[in-house]
């Protein structure tokens, strides 16, 4: 047996001991002891727990893949996903205001991912378990919304009529304000029978969308986010910020960046999260690399009443970002990229030199590496906010408030 003291968490929400070596479920503190497998403790015993730990408030935690640190108190996640942005920000030796972890709900989840496969019995659908393939049922899982809830029999039933019995059906769910919208791929291929059955299913289940592999099947009613004043009805499966709680705090943050500025560019813009919400203030030109994104952006707008103009874009901003002179024409930029971040975007918004950028991020890391690039050119980084949508999972979400030195906060 081996035993030893936990420094830190990781990444993935195991806890490091010098070594390194991980222990799954333990906190910053602990004294564990267990099997030393490799680098990885086993059988893990808790011989001095940590103030910060708590019964896990959910029934499914052992087993479900879904949470990650549902042992350790809300304050210390809070605590250690602030760390985890100053941690990535000192690397590049940036200083500034790191306020509070700001943390949604439980049961807020109006987004998931579900698997659901065919038994013998009939079927069985929640998230995978722990490191593994086998699917976890979790009829009281308290992450996602009540609403949410109720798909899972509904995925046990596309499983019945549309899944293999050698591939599990994925099947992301999203909560609406005219009901359920079903996403699934990895099922059988289509046919006139699975077709109809599919559309019984849409009816008797009251189904706001159903898509299968990108086909849709059946749309009782489309399913409208709201996003400010406006409704949008996202493509199937498109992204769409995981709580409305999210949602919220985050369009209230960028607005308050942007302020009073008449003319913002919105970089992936997604379906219009921010530039629907800027446009009752501000002219706003969105910039998208996925079309359907764009024109359901542009539905919601037209749909909408008492709006500022907004214009779209469908341009890859990997491949082709706007260049300096492009961006240089507007007051404000919000910039919200995927997890690798923007590189390309933000040499050139570097060189643009807008007064003012709202910098959204899913990821500390990549965000630190932009920030620095946006720093070295003469911005000043006023304040970070980190937002927990993600209620205990590792995943940390921030926004950034950039503005050019000589511009007073």
């Amino acid at each position: 047996m081996t035993t030893v003291t936990i420094d830190r968490l990781g990444q993935r929400g195991d806890g490091i001991a010098p070594g390194p070596i991980y222990a799954p479920m333990t906190l910053p503190g602990e004294r564990v002891t267990g099997t030393l497998d490799g680098t990885h403790l086993m059988d893990v015993r808790i011989d001095t727990p940590s103030p910060g730990r708590v019964s896990p408030p959910c029934s499914h935690f052992r087993s479900c893949g879904g949470c990650q640190l549902q042992h350790a108190s809300d304050d210390l996640v809070a605590d250690w996903k602030h760390d985890v942005v100053a941690n990535y920000l000192r690397n590049v030796r940036i200083e500034t205001d790191i306020r509070p972890t700001l943390t949604s709900p439980s049961q807020s989840r109006r987004r998931a991912s579900f698997a659901a496969r065919r038994t013998k019995k009939g079927a069985m659908a929640g998230f995978h378990a722990r490191k593994s393939d086998t699917i976890m049922q979790v009829p009281n899982c308290i992450l996602i919304t009540p609403t949410l809830r109720t798909a899972l029999p509904i995925c046990e039933d596309l499983a019945v009529v549309g899944a293999s019995r050698k591939a599990a059906l994925s099947i992301t769910v999203t909560d609406s304000t005219t009901g359920l919208d079903f996403a699934v791929t990895g099922g059988k291929p289509l046919d006139g029978q699975l077709r109809i059955a599919l559309a019984s299913l849409c009816e008797q289940h009251r189904i706001a969308r159903l898509t299968w592999e990108d086909e849709l099947i059946g749309m009782r009613e489309p399913p409208a986010q709201p996003m400010g004043t406006a409704r949008v009805v996202p493509p199937p499966g498109a992204f769409l910020q995981a709580t409305e709680h999210g949602q919220q705090t985050l369009t209230d943050l960028v607005r308050g960046i942007v302020g009073p500025a008449k003319s913002v560019v919105d970089l992936f813009a997604g379906c219009g999260t921010f530039a629907l919400p800027l446009a009752e203030m501000a002219e706003v030109h969105a910039v998208e690399g996925d079309t359907d994104m764009m024109t359901a952006l542009d539905a919601g707008w037209r749909q909408a009443a008492g709006l500022k103009r907004v214009t779209t874009e469908a341009r890859d901003l990997f491949r082709r970002p706007l260049l300096s002179d492009e961006l240089a024409r507007f007051d404000a930029v919000v910039i919200d990229p995927p997890r690798a971040g923007a590189a390309a975007q933000m040499a050139e918004l570097a060189r643009a030199q807008v007064p003012v950028i709202a910098h959204v991020s899913c990821n500390p890391q990549s965000f630190a590496r932009d920030a620095e690039t946006l720093c070295n050119a003469g911005y000043v980084l006023d304040w970070v906010q980190p937002v927990d949508q993600f209620r205990w999972s590792t995943h940390v979400e921030l926004v950034g408030a950039f503005r050019l030195a000589h511009i007073a906060a």
